[in-house]
């Protein structure tokens, strides 16, 4: 089967919030699958990381970590900004389209077997689908340790059927009402479905209603939780101050140089495992603050646990390697274009942390948002968190059929008082506010909202500018 043609076969499998979510929530189902398989889950050691924001960057901060700590590290991770191969990497590399295309042939004739069988009901979901050839290709390349960045939820996501070294779970908020809970409370009790009896957590202190299940379900499973608190500095009032402006190849700039080349990254000491280290993450806003300390708390707990080359230098270098982009990537002007701020802030909280990361790295300047979001979220919520900053937003949607249109985000938002125009896709908002921008200098754009339209943005931006 060709690269092609296991990428159209995928996504004919449905998405994983489809309507019919009992496919996809059913731990039995990936356990089949996996035993026809040969349990590639087991041939590996692995840390499962859950939370409703900052487990992406969690993951991808702590498998640097490892790789710099010279542990073949493989990371799992979702969803994708531009290519489906971009969900599983091994030291960094994404998986390559043909181990992807033979993996999926091997994968989808073991899920159609089973269901000949009569041990599956039907084939397998998106999700699932991409989890087992995640699994099967770590198992192959004999990791030494994966990351495994859980899909959603916890208790029962397809990624909960291996047995973690480390659970880590990040800030929790609702998202995903309605299939996690309408509740912080309820959510939590989803997330910390990943939690092992006797097993070890790392976390920190949250919202109430967070902190009381996940201390809850420590004492009742015999757990031993590892506090991440540490290995957060500051965060206000200082918290600005470990902003720093540097070179591209990472020289930090005076006052006089040019701003062209510019790039931010917060930078400050750190106690960790008895010795000093200096933090650089490209990785901006506060919320990262915590992201790096919880995988910097659990890359210490796995040194402890005999994963060799683990070092406080080994730390540090791997957090300053971490690439995680459209996270507060920013893109800096050139000609004809304005500086563009690219941030996949997909739900309330996510917009609240764009919001604060906004406001210390640009305080007065104009903005314009381009902003697309899905139906299921909460666009009326997001836009009064993040429209209130712009000038003007250009309202449109990804080339997803989960999209909300550009005409209800401008009804979600109007009661902002924001001009918001709409574009049909994402192609049209750039060329509109690169318009816009090219009026006034000091202007800049945001993109955001969602990691579809995040990712197709960076498609055309990657082309074009």
């Amino acid at each position: 089967m060709s690269y092609e043609s296991a990428i159209s076969r995928m996504f004919a499998l449905g998405h994983e919030l489809a309507q019919t979510p009992s496919h996809k929530f059913d731990l039995a189902h990936m356990r089949v699958l996996l035993e026809a398989m040969q349990h590639p889950e087991q041939r590996f050691p692995s840390v499962l990381i859950a939370g409703t924001n900052g487990k992406g960057s969690t993951a991808a901060t702590l498998a640097s970590i490892l790789r710099a700590s010279g542990l073949k590290t493989g990371l799992y991770t979702s969803p994708h900004l531009m290519r489906i191969n971009e969900r599983i990497r091994v030291n960094g590399q994404e998986i390559s389209d043909d181990d992807f295309a033979r993996l999926h042939g091997e994968v989808d004739g073991a899920a159609e077997r089973s269901v000949e069988q009569g041990k599956l009901p039907w084939l397998p979901s998106f999700f699932e689908m991409m989890t087992a050839i995640a699994f099967e290709h770590f198992g192959r390349e004999q990791v030494e340790i994966a990351v495994l960045e859980v899909g959603m939820g916890g208790r029962l996501d397809a990624t909960n059927v291996v047995e973690p070294r480390i659970s880590v779970i990040t800030d929790i908020s609702l998202d995903h009402q309605k299939f996690l809970g309408n509740t912080v409370g309820e959510i939590a009790r989803e997330k910390v479905g990943i939690i092992r009896a006797g097993g070890v957590v790392v976390t920190l202190p949250q919202q109430p209603e967070a902190n009381d299940v996940i201390g809850n379900t420590i004492l009742e499973l015999g757990a031993r939780g590892v506090s991440a608190v540490p290995y957060v500095p500051p965060v206000s009032p200082g918290s600005g101050d470990y902003l720093v402006k540097v070179k591209r190849g990472g020289e930090t700039l005076h006052a006089s140089s040019g701003e062209a080349q510019k790039s931010y990254i917060y930078r400050y000491p750190l106690q960790v495992m008895k010795h000093q280290i200096v933090v650089e993450t490209a990785l901006v806003g506060r919320h990262q603050l915590r992201n790096v300390a919880l995988a910097i708390a659990a890359a210490e707990e796995l040194s402890k646990q005999g994963f060799a080359g683990i070092t406080p230098q080994t730390i540090e270098r791997g957090i300053r390697e971490t690439r995680w982009p459209g996270r507060f990537e920013v893109m800096t002007a050139r000609p004809g274009w304005p500086e563009i701020v690219l941030d996949v802030a997909h739900n309330p909280a996510g917009a609240w942390a764009l919001r604060s990361a906004l406001s210390e790295r640009y305080g007065d300047r104009p903005l314009l948002f381009v902003f697309g979001a899905m139906r299921d979220k909460a666009i009326s919520e997001m836009t009064e968190i993040l429209f209130p900053l712009a000038e003007r937003v250009i309202a449109t949607r990804a080339e997803n059929p989960r999209s909300a249109t550009p005409e209800e985000i401008q009804q979600a938002g109007a009661r902002t008082g924001t001009e918001i125009e709409a574009a049909a896709d994402i192609a049209t908002a750039l060329a509109q506010a690169r318009q816009w921008a090219g009026k006034t200098p000091g202007k800049a754009i945001v993109v955001t909202g969602s990691i579809y339209l995040v990712g197709e943005a960076m498609q055309i931006l990657t082309a074009r500018v």
